[in-house]
């Protein structure tokens, strides 16, 4: 059974956020990764504690089991005011599981269809 990482922000620690639907489609997401056979490690970050904390509670993850594929999340990519901790998951990612398939989605409904997609890119 392929493990998983996929990193995320907590939406219940989004300032200003209403969390429902994004939490209800986390576990929407969860069930597709079950229902496919795969071991999902679900990583949310607290938002007050970007940078140093949420980096150090990464590498902390990343160096606990070996992953075959990693999903970064939408929330983490898409706002450009968060390019630089974007940019230092990925690194994060890369350092620590080198041997990882790294993914993108669109929202956490559709994590585990780019983590197939990855995986076979991988072995490809």
């Amino acid at each position: 059974m392929p493990n998983i990482l996929v990193i995320g922000f907590d939406p219940h620690t989004i300032p200003g956020f209403d969390p429902a639907p994004v939490a209800a489609a986390i576990e929407q997401g969860s069930k597709a990764f079950a229902e496919l056979g795969l071991a999902e490690d679900l990583f949310l970050i607290d938002f007050a504690e970007l940078g140093g904390a949420a980096e150090a509670k990464l590498v902390e993850r990343l160096q606990q089991r070996q992953y075959d594929a990693v999903v970064v999340g939408g929330g983490i990519r898409k706002p450009t005011e968060l390019l630089e901790f974007f940019q230092t998951v990925v690194n994060l990612v890369h350092w620590h599981q080198p041997q990882a398939a790294i993914a993108f989605n669109s929202g956490p409904t559709d994590s585990a269809d780019w983590v197939l997609k990855a995986l076979e890119q991988k072995r490809a």
